[in-house]
């Protein structure tokens, strides 16, 4: 299958791909010919790639570089939601460094996790950001992956930062607590987002059915706090890393907002690895009604591809990653305190792609086998 805004992936290029796909049959000789000359020249590109990536090798001449450009896709989230952000600093510390290793990368808004790990699967994308939880799901073939089954070409590169399950209410709709979400208009978040597999875990774990106990909303997370300021929802979930631009819109608006605690998710944590307590911090929303920290659970945000996806052009975004992590922490508030042990360990249920294994090998982030 060919990817949108990508290179054609090498034809009988075993040494780049790591097999060789089935040749296309023509009757036309020049079109025999043509696809032969195409299949050359795309398996040089990548034989070249390979040189710009590889372990030890000195940088490609930019001129160079631009003649054998790969374009790559990142699937990111909302645009108004820390995805993004993270997404787009990851699209510009790739391009950046496009003269050392050729690629053009870039982020692409999108549904969220489920979006994101789906198209790496069909091969419409090469990367995508995805929750810890729906990671685990995907591997093990839960959730809305029940029907399709392990998804054993997933592959795990790293993990950025922690996202926490947020309930904001209005103020005036009298929600204090999960059980006083009975009979109220709440969005739960669009089907495929990770935000909403979260709100359904919290709302059966407190015993709520949001079939029937409250009117649900199947809203993306970034129109949530405008429905809410227009009355038309009392509340809303958002698994986002803190600050948020949503969250931040919800506050800013006429109508207070309160951040509602998650508690009582005791079981939860117990049967679902990937969740952690949480806290969210009053004094990052300066405009909510609360004046005290508040409990929830959290996720991580982590890196997937596919186990499709070439060793060297993994590698690459791997060490761009990681020697570019200064600037990644910085990118926003959410990333300051990212450390690479904890990127390399914490919240990755999929086997790691061979080309980030191949980096942390390298650098000592990983012990020698």
């Amino acid at each position: 299958m060919r990817r949108p805004n990508t290179v054609d992936r090498p034809t009988g290029c075993a040494g780049c791909c790591g097999k060789q796909p089935a040749a296309r049959r023509t009757h036309d000789p020049r079109s025999r010919l043509s696809a032969g000359l195409a299949g050359v020249a795309v398996c040089l590109l990548m034989v070249l790639l390979a040189v710009g990536c590889g372990s030890g090798s000195a940088p490609a001449e930019p001129g160079a570089a631009r003649e054998r450009v790969q374009f790559i896709t990142i699937g990111t989230g909302g645009v108004t939601g820390v995805y993004y952000q993270v997404g787009g600093a990851l699209m510009q510390l790739v391009n950046e460094a496009s003269s050392e290793h050729g690629l053009r990368a870039a982020a692409q808004a999108t549904g969220g996790s489920v979006y994101n790990i789906n198209a790496i699967l069909t091969g419409n994308m090469e990367f995508g950001l995805a929750q810890s939880d729906r990671q685990y799901q995907a591997l093990k073939g839960l959730a809305e992956w029940s029907e399709q089954g392990p998804q054993d070409a997933l592959r795990a590169i790293c993990s950025f930062h922690p996202e926490t399950v947020t309930l904001v209410a209005a103020a005036d709709s009298g929600i204090a607590a999960i059980q006083d979400l009975r009979g109220k208009r709440v969005n739960i978040g669009n089907p495929g987002s990770g935000q909403r597999g979260n709100a359904l875990d919290v709302l059966r774990t407190a015993g709520l059915d949001p079939d029937r106990d409250l009117q649900a909303e199947s809203l993306k997370a970034a129109d949530s706090a405008k429905v809410l300021q227009d009355g038309r929802i009392d509340a809303f979930f958002y698994t986002v890393g803190h600050p948020a631009g949503a969250i931040s819109e919800a506050v800013a608006g006429r109508r207070r907002v309160a951040f509602v605690p998650i508690t009582g998710m005791e079981r939860l944590l117990a049967e679902a690895p990937y969740y952690a307590p949480a806290t969210i911090s009053a004094d990052m929303y300066p405009g909510a009604v609360n004046t005290a920290d508040v409990p929830t659970i959290s996720v991580m945000t982590t890196l997937v591809t596919a186990a499709s996806v070439p060793d060297d052009l993994v590698y690459c975004v791997t060490r761009t990653v990681f020697t570019e992590l200064e600037r990644l922490r910085a990118a926003h508030p959410a990333l300051a305190g990212l450390q690479p042990e904890a990127m390399v360990r914490h919240g990755l249920s999929a086997p790691l792609h061979p080309g980030a294994e191949r980096y942390y090998l390298e650098t000592g982030l990983l012990p020698a086998p």
